[in-house]
């Protein structure tokens, strides 16, 4: 990311803070006049060209003033933004709203969403908190056919998936309950890389119900989503970016694909419990969010369970308040997860 003037910086940090605001494209006059800079228009407009040049602005119309791109809101955000926080009055409200959260784990995903979402004036995304890594709880096997066994795997946390299994030779229920019963004595508890251990040690169809129950707990161990609880729709949808019939539809579409979501999720979980990430633009990977970001955190218990919440909204955001709003969430799930959960 190229380095610019002090000057420069200080007009682009004023452009999108304006920008954000009244949705307008800014001309070099407006910033002069509101803001006393000290220097003239001209000046102004020719550091507003520079700007334009290097990417970081654009200009709309040929009459009218520029507007960030963004890279503009990519150098705002990792450049000048710096640490933000809540106002205390705002995280006592959030904060007495959580502690009227029931004991379920659904009810906090929904209160978590809504609270986003109403901070924010985004669309918010919760999910689930889920362990860091798939534990076996629970095996059976159920005969379907006479050489063709549905193998259904219980973990920890009540995720559950299943795989048909061919057998060499038919086996009745009977013998295919007391396998699963000795492979669920020996692998309770343990990780894919215990339970593929297990089955190092063991043999015959023992050994092979073991691998496939070690692969489809690594399967598990790179989905994060689950189920992701959503609010705020309304909030983006009364921008003006998406006044126009359709201009949404694309994104939208993409936010309710399930694959997205584990896409998401999993790149929440990536930075420590805490850590927030701004996705500008779909930063190459989603382009059908190009005139969206997003801003994700992880939160849980370290070594237990983790989740994500997360805010999306128009690349017109108010970064700095919404990045607070997600980092102060997060905080608070996190201790819901270590007392209620962990504990």
């Amino acid at each position: 990311m190229q380095d610019l003037t002090e000057r420069q910086e200080t007009i682009l940090a004023l452009v999108v803070h304006e920008y954000i605001e009244s949705a307008e494209p800014v001309g070099s006059k407006s910033l002069v006049q509101r803001f006393l800079l000290g220097v003239s228009s001209a000046t102004v407009r020719n550091e507003m060209l520079a700007l334009t040049e290097a990417g970081l602005l654009r200009q709309p119309h040929t009459s009218a003033g520029r507007v960030p791109t963004e890279e503009g809101y990519r150098y705002f955000v990792r450049r000048l933004l710096g640490d933000t926080d809540l106002p205390p009055d705002e995280k006592r409200l959030i904060s007495h709203q959580f502690h009227q959260a029931r004991p379920q784990v659904e009810e906090w995903m929904r209160l978590a969403a809504s609270v986003l979402a109403q901070h924010s004036s985004a669309l918010s995304l919760v999910s689930a908190p889920r362990p860091e890594r798939a534990v076996f709880k629970h095996l059976e096997l159920i005969s379907t056919r006479p050489n063709q066994a549905l193998l259904v795997l219980v973990l920890q946390g009540g995720d559950v998936r299943q795989q048909l299994l061919t057998l060499q030779e038919g086996m009745d229920q009977d013998h295919l309950s007391l396998l699963a019963d000795q492979v669920t004595r020996v692998c309770v508890a343990q990780t894919a890389q215990g339970v593929r251990t297990q089955a190092g040690l063991s043999g015959g169809l023992s050994s092979v119900v073991m691998r496939l129950v070690a692969g489809l707990m690594v399967q598990a161990d790179t989905l994060a989503a689950g189920e992701v609880f959503r609010d705020g729709l309304t909030n983006v949808l009364a921008q003006p970016e998406f006044a126009e019939p359709g201009s949404a539809q694309d994104a939208l579409r993409l936010l309710q694909e399930q694959a997205f979501l584990e896409d998401v999720v999993s790149r929440a979980l990536q930075p420590a419990i805490g850590g927030v990430q701004v996705v500008i633009g779909g930063e190459g990977a989603w382009s059908e969010l190009r005139n969206w970001s997003m801003v994700l955190a992880r939160y849980g218990a370290p070594g237990f369970a983790t989740g994500a919440v997360g805010v999306v909204g128009p690349t017109r955001m108010p970064y700095g308040h919404s990045i607070s709003c997600v980092r102060y969430v997060a905080g608070l799930m996190s201790e819901l997860v270590t007392e209620s959960l962990a504990g």
